[in-house]
């Protein structure tokens, strides 16, 4: 027997195991009216009522709803409303500006554009086919608790969600995730993290992101208890925890100093001491901070490694009862590393150094872009192999371990920038700044920081009398892009060093900023 593996089924466990348990506690600040505390068996009752709302406003199967929010428990419920329907959900970034969100909108074609309250003046100039702000307005036009949604016929290779990722483009790229490629996400992410009912999840990743990782939808399954956070804040954060009784969060390397920085000024035990599993990932966070987790929080720390277009869990690297004796400081070394391969992962290095993977949670492809779906995902020799098989191409370069299999990332071969856990494309950025009529040449790289992992920086040769100064050139991309994206620091140059063929050598460029390193991320 074959049955269809769908987001369905998380929610439909909950609903008939855990009903009238507190599934959801929505953030109590914000400024759409919150849903308080939920039950499963409600929520999975307004998941059907958003199904229906969207049967009434003609919205078929296949077609995309898209979706730009803080996190909210109507964000977390649209997941199964609109993806467990058989519609097409497109979680957007909501730090990204209004051309931006316009490009997706477009892109993926989506007909229903539901906006966040507090976004509504920055993206009033945004178009689709049916904008509605987050709230009120969705409640009284999409919640439709008078009548069953039409039936689905569940299918677990069509596409569940569109998560639009920064890569090596000047334009986002629309990854395609299937049923089955959550299913499995969630389900292998929930057996490593020991996911169980007892949980309390701290929602400090946003839900648009890779769709919180895949958390959504683990924690939902096992019955566990969501805590949505609508921002980030590290006092806040410690707050949560000693409230709710929170017992796992995953988070990016930022997030991690801003709570190490609050509990500098927490007032009595820091709450989770043994009890909190932390779970990191966008880039590798210093040793230093790794062992800070342990001995100033008390939290356990966990690294996992992995990009939308796979799910995003390839690798997890999580303290191992070898490590249960050694020194703090060799124990955070150990876990620096980008982990070893999830449950049904293979993991490889290309001839080239370049880490390849293969597994059930690589995409679909990108949305009606076919040229840069075969241009990531195809047939490649692993070092050490002499067969060609189907790879997924991260475009990182990195090392695997003979004695465990664990992977180290080393450099990035794509032009991507990790800042704060976000991919920037340096292309991206690029075009942005050369838009500027003073600018005749850039060049940006991304550059080691101790907060954001990595910044943003524009290397600059203006035109000849130019003025142009650092903070007007910043001040002028940020009308064009998310301010995360935005340089930080700009250099202005006489020239950019180029090859005998006019081609900009970036690792070259980039070299004096991580002499002395052992690797060229952070």
């Amino acid at each position: 027997m074959k049955v269809a593996l769908t987001v369905n089924d998380f929610l439909r466990r909950a609903e008939q195991v855990y009903p009238d348990r507190i599934g959801v506690i929505d953030e109590p600040d914000q400024p759409a009216p919150g849903w308080g505390s939920v039950t499963y068996r409600e929520m999975a009752r307004r998941a059907r009522a958003l199904a229906a709302g969207l049967d009434a406003a003609g919205i078929a199967q296949g077609e995309r709803v898209a979706m730009v929010s803080h996190n909210s428990a109507r964000l977390l419920t649209a997941f199964y409303g609109v993806s467990g329907s058989g519609r097409i959900l497109v979680p957007i970034n909501f730090r990204l500006v209004a051309e931006e969100i316009q490009y997706i909108v477009d892109h993926s074609g989506a007909r229903i554009l539901m906006i966040d309250p507090e976004l509504a003046g920055s993206l009033s100039t945004v178009r689709c086919e049916r904008i509605m702000i987050i709230g009120d307005e969705t409640d009284a036009e999409l919640a439709r608790f008078d009548t069953e949604p039409r039936g689905w016929n569940p299918d677990e290779d069509t596409t569940a969600t569109i998560n639009y990722t920064s890569g090596t483009t000047a334009r986002p790229k629309g990854v395609q995730l299937t049923h089955r490629n959550l299913w499995i996400n969630a389900t292998t992410f929930g057996w490593h993290m020991g996911v169980t009912d007892r949980d309390v999840y701290l929602h400090t990743l946003p839900q648009f992101h890779c769709n919180g990782w895949g958390m959504t939808y683990a924690v939902t399954g096992m019955g566990a208890q969501h805590i949505i956070l609508r921002k980030i804040d590290g006092a806040e954060i410690l707050a949560r925890v000693a409230r709710h009784g929170v017992t796992l969060l995953c988070a990016a390397p930022a997030v991690l100093n801003a709570v190490l920085d609050a509990a500098q000024a927490w007032d009595g035990p820091i709450p989770g001491r043994g009890t909190v599993r932390l779970v990191a990932a966008g880039a590798p966070p210093p040793t230093r901070t790794i062992e800070r987790i342990g001995s100033e929080l008390g939290w356990e720390f966990n690294q996992i490694y992995g990009l939308t277009e796979t799910s995003p869990l390839l690798t997890i690297n999580r303290g191992r009862a070898e490590y249960d004796g050694l020194p703090p400081a060799e124990r955070a070394q150990l876990l620096s590393r980008a982990g070893g391969p999830a449950i049904g992962i293979d993991m490889a290095i290309s001839a080239t150094g370049e880490v390849l993977a293969r597994g059930n949670v690589v995409m679909q492809g990108y949305w009606e872009q076919p040229t840069e779906t075969a241009g990531a995902v195809y047939d490649d020799v692993a070092s050490g192999s002499e067969t060609a098989l189907e790879w997924f191409h991260t475009g990182d370069g990195g090392s695997i371990d003979d004695a465990d299999h664990f992977l180290t990332i080393a450099d990035r071969k794509k032009d991507v920038i990790i800042t704060g856990g976000e991919n920037v494309s340096s292309i991206e950025v690029e075009d942005a700044v050369f838009s500027h009529p003073e600018v005749e040449e850039v060049a940006v790289i991304g550059v080691p920081d101790e907060k954001w992992g990595e910044l943003v920086m524009a290397l600059v040769v203006t035109s000849t009398g130019s003025t142009l100064t650092e903070a007007e050139l910043i001040a002028y991309t940020k009308t064009k892009l998310a301010s995360y994206k935005c340089p930080k620091r700009i250099e202005f140059r006489d020239s950019l060093a180029r090859t005998a063929t006019g081609k900009l050598q970036k690792f070259k460029l980039r070299e004096p900023y991580w002499e002395g390193r052992t690797r060229a991320v952070n």
